[in-house]
């Protein structure tokens, strides 16, 4: 499970009816059929999550509860390594599609190619639609895979010189004033 991988505090949920529930559907596998805690859509039954991680991820799977009898999403879209995607970006291709099932136990997993979802440092996980409820409803969103810290590179600023300035170097190496040549 790679709940405690996820850097929650960045965690983007859009078209969520209550601010800041998007966060609280990720959990750990043992409290997955809590459902005192979920996310539902507002203005209509489309959702995105952006969900950054706090290294690389190789994403091999993903469990989604859902909500009771039409509220359920019914098809997932996942993009990796996409920052701050909105709806205007959903509608290219996705890294994989899925066609989802009602599921209230958590026990349906959805296998990733995981070739394509090695080095993944964000991911994007949208439901565009549901059962035919007016909104989408989900309790938990389990990701299943490897972790390993992220390689960070500093970067470094450097000047180089064409022609260096002697005035810039005080040396005493070499003082005309105090040399003479017979």
């Amino acid at each position: 499970n790679l709940y405690l991988k996820i850097d929650k505090d960045r965690v983007e949920c859009l078209n969520e009816a209550v601010e800041g529930s998007g966060k609280q559907v990720f959990k750990p596998w043992n409290e997955r059929l809590d459902k005192s805690t979920f996310v539902e859509s507002d203005a209509d039954e489309e959702l995105l999550f952006n969900i950054p991680f706090t290294g690389l991820v190789k994403l091999k799977g993903v469990i989604i509860i859902g909500g009771e009898d039409e509220s359920h999403p019914d098809r997932m879209k996942l993009f990796k390594n996409r920052d701050a995607m909105t709806f205007d970006d959903v509608h290219g291709e996705a890294d994989q599609e899925f066609d989802l099932q009602p599921d209230p136990a958590g026990v349906v997993e959805y296998n990733t190619k995981v070739v394509r979802f090695s080095s993944v440092h964000n991911l994007s996980i949208y439901f565009p639609g549901n059962f035919g409820a007016d909104s989408t409803r989900v309790y938990y969103i389990g990701l299943r895979g490897e972790y390993s810290e992220m390689q960070r590179q500093e970067v470094m600023i450097c000047t180089y010189e064409l022609r260096p300035n002697p005035a810039d170097h005080k040396t005493d190496v070499f003082d005309p004033s105090q040399h003479s040549v017979y």
